[in-house]
């Protein structure tokens, strides 16, 4: 009997107990055995949901969505200082000057390769499997295929030139589709970065078609992927593709035309009241399309030196839970004089230390550091419709407006925007662009908000700006893929 390759068994694990929709831990990191044959990996229900729950714990992997993809985004972009100098979390990326060695490159190429790798093992296990009806095999194929998506989407956005560098024209990463059990299977030239976003799409609109409205439980509306969970994630796919006309289709199908802005189907997404709920137990808001559940059991959590609360927030000795390694850049967001002292979001900032500076509090969980990961809230898509009308039509846009107004005013209730408020489009745009960089501080969406329109990474602190133009604007390849895969170039 043929067994897999131990490199790879995280993606072929099988639960050693019935799987509940109630339990975090069970849904996405089931016990693992130490080898599994092809034949009874897919062999019953239980392990083929089994299998499927595995790929999303190759995604929230403390090196991947669990911690330092966010991280990177951050740290990268212009509203964190570092302070403790250390390459192993990250000065390298902060510096804007990591090298292919680097534990940020390396790390993050490996992990996501290893989740798309996860994504196509399931995917080629379901083609034979006899254990699941259809509909729920093409449930769960859709499931690993949302994974597979944000996964080379993420590696687009640091390892690939922006669409909008050449129309996709550029060298974008290996696409790999079928699942490697063994040695031998390295070698695969770059595709295009417009035809990775191509099959990103082609994932999505599976995903799309054959997954569920919703689930049964609050729990699995959030830690699992659904209609709109595919929807949303298309319009931040077309807002990196520049392609606006149809961030406004995909948008349209889950944003009512008139606030309050709801889903008309599926789960019935919408803004959370008060903005601190959605970063609190249970994060099951309606709000939450997609995050990654952790737990203080063992191997459940995004593991040392990657958890958000370790870098964002400040010591035990200055009130915060964290290790202290970024503060808040004095001269970032923060300094802007339109975030008001009394809006809502401006209680994750806390003022601490001596010299007194300011620290990110939005994850505050202590160690083990079990804060869900947000991977994407309705409130972006919310802003992508609101800034794709913008762009598309050129017009100070009243739904635009309507839609910029309802995320700021949900956490400042003294600001209603109208379109008198602003002058002329690019006022507007320059609104909803600020308004990004409030609402999802520390998200991890910062950098991809400047790279995708080739803007200049401003400079903070000791770290130098860095031009579209510019070496280290995006990574180079990962020094490990540049060994193992011949056909592979760097940047």
């Amino acid at each position: 009997m043929k067994k897999f390759n131990t490199k790879y068994i995280l993606t072929l694990v099988l639960g050693v107990a019935l799987l509940t929709a109630s339990c975090h831990k069970e849904l996405l990191t089931p016990v693992p055995q130490t080898s599994i044959s092809d034949a009874s990996s897919f062999s019953s229900p239980t392990r083929v949901k089994s299998q499927l729950l595995s790929v999303y714990g190759a995604m929230k992997s403390g090196n991947f969505y669990g911690g330092r993809f966010l991280v990177n985004g951050e740290v990268k972009g212009d509203n964190f200082i570092n302070e403790l100098s250390n390459l192993v979390t990250a000065a390298d990326v902060w510096n804007q000057n990591p090298t292919n060695s680097a534990t940020a490159v390396i790390n993050l190429w490996s992990q996501t390769y290893f989740t798309i790798n996860a994504a196509n093992l399931f995917i080629d296990g379901m083609a034979t499997q006899t254990a699941v009806a259809a509909t729920t095999s093409n449930q769960y194929i859709a499931e690993a295929r949302v994974v597979r998506a944000l996964s080379y989407l993420s590696l687009l956005q640091y390892y690939a030139r922006p669409y909008a560098d050449g129309a996709g024209s550029k060298p974008g990463v290996p696409l790999r589709l079928k699942g490697i059990k063994g040695t031998g299977f390295s070698d695969i030239a770059r595709s295009s970065v417009a035809d990775v976003y191509k099959q990103i799409i082609a994932d999505l609109d599976y995903a799309e078609a054959n997954l569920p409205s919703s689930y049964a439980t609050a729990a699995d509306n959030t830690t699992r992927a659904h209609k709109n969970t595919a929807i949303a994630i298309k319009t931040r796919v077309y807002l990196n593709m520049q392609d606006y006309g149809k961030v406004i289709t995909e948008a349209n199908k889950i944003v009512s035309t008139t606030a309050p802005f709801t889903a008309a189907t599926g789960v019935a997404h919408a803004l959370q009241t008060d903005y601190t709920k959605i970063f609190v137990t249970p994060y099951t808001t309606t709000e939450s399309i997609l995050s990654m559940p952790m737990s203080a059991t063992s191997g459940d959590n995004p593991g040392t030196q990657n958890q958000l609360a370790y870098y964002f927030s400040p010591s035990s000795a200055n009130g915060g839970v964290g290790n202290a390694e970024y503060s808040l850049n004095a001269s970032g967001i923060i300094a802007n004089t339109g975030w008001k002292a009394t809006d809502s979001r401006r209680s994750f900032i806390k003022v601490a230390g001596t010299p007194a500076k300011s620290w990110l509090t939005k994850y505050a969980v202590a160690s083990p550091y079990t804060d869900y990961v947000p991977v994407i809230r309705y409130a972006e898509v919310l802003l992508n419709l609101a800034e794709a009308r913008v762009r598309s039509i050129n017009t100070v846009d009243a739904q635009a407006v309507a839609l910029l107004s309802a995320v700021r005013s949900r956490s400042d209730a003294t600001t209603t925007y109208t379109t008198s408020n602003f002058a002329n489009p690019t006022a507007l745009m320059d609104a909803i662009m600020t308004e990004r960089n409030i609402e999802f501080l520390g998200e991890g969406l910062r950098n991809n908000d400047l790279t995708r329109l080739l803007s200049t990474i401003p400079a903070k602190g000791s770290a130098p700006a860095k031009a579209a133009g510019d070496v280290g604007y995006i990574w180079p390849i990962s020094a490990n893929e540049l060994a193992l895969n011949k056909l592979m170039t760097d940047n």
